[in-house]
């Protein structure tokens, strides 16, 4: 097993009195990406204080607690000891918790529901069908969850350049929108401005309001992009998104 404390270097700062940062640094990124959500599992389980919660992204975490029963320089002192690799035999990149399972989306691609899937194609010197395949591709994982309301943000397909995003954000984007930039891609739940080049639009429900877990995904898991035409679109409109093995 690679040894994820060797290869990776904390640093902790306060972040006003009641949180702190810790940022990972390493030549590998899915190995920092790895010792920030197994430090975030760590801390959202107790780790070091009831109180504290983290919030994860690709390459920091955002460590929030209660001043009234700790401080920000014994929180970093307890995260500075906390031992980054990961215990032989532990799956799951946050301590046995953030690998999870995989998602099918189905998308319609281009037209209305995505405007940006030929400017997309241009800039990439694919056809459109090309790009569609390239996004369908593999299963990419939700690196993070990112506003508004925990947009599944994830690894991009391998167009092989980045996306430059729009000059001009659009005021509205509509829920299910699965858009592009940079070497990402990110499905939105709800409706939102947004900068990222539009190039489908899943059918499914995605914003769950009857639970805590407002998403029904979480870092680690893996998306199966799947392509449908309009009449697929409307047939599904409205599913609930689940796991692909949830009845």
């Amino acid at each position: 097993m690679t040894d994820t404390r060797a290869a990776t270097t904390m640093a902790i700062s306060l972040c006003g009195d009641a949180a702190v940062r810790v940022a990972v640094d390493g030549d590998d990124t899915d190995q920092v990406w790895t010792a920030v959500h197994r430090l975030a599992g760590w801390l959202n389980h107790g780790g070091i204080h009831p109180t504290v919660t983290a919030v994860p992204t690709y390459d920091a975490v955002l460590v929030e607690f209660d001043p009234y029963y700790t401080t920000g320089e014994e929180i970093a002192s307890l995260i500075r000891s906390w031992d980054t690799a990961a215990p032989a035999g532990e799956s799951g990149a946050a301590g046995g918790g953030v690998i999870g399972g995989v998602i099918d989306v189905p998308v319609l691609f281009g037209g209305e529901a995505g405007p940006d899937l030929e400017w997309v194609a241009d800039v990439v010197g694919h056809p459109v069908p090309k790009i569609i395949d390239l996004v369908c591709a593999g299963e990419p994982l939700i690196r993070c969850l990112g506003g508004p309301a925990a947009s599944a943000m994830m690894d991009g397909p391998g167009f092989g350049l980045p996306i430059p995003r729009l000059a001009t954000p659009r005021l509205r984007v509509p829920p299910g929108a699965v858009s592009v930039a940079g070497r990402q891609t990110v499905i939105g739940p709800v409706a939102a401005p947004s900068g990222w080049r539009q190039i489908g639009r899943t059918p499914l429900d995605i914003l769950r309001t009857d639970t805590d877990t407002v998403v029904p995904y979480r870092p680690g898991d893996r998306v199966r992009f799947l392509p449908i035409d309009e009449t697929g679109y409307a047939e599904l409109l409205g599913t609930p998104m689940r796991y692909r093995h949830d009845d």
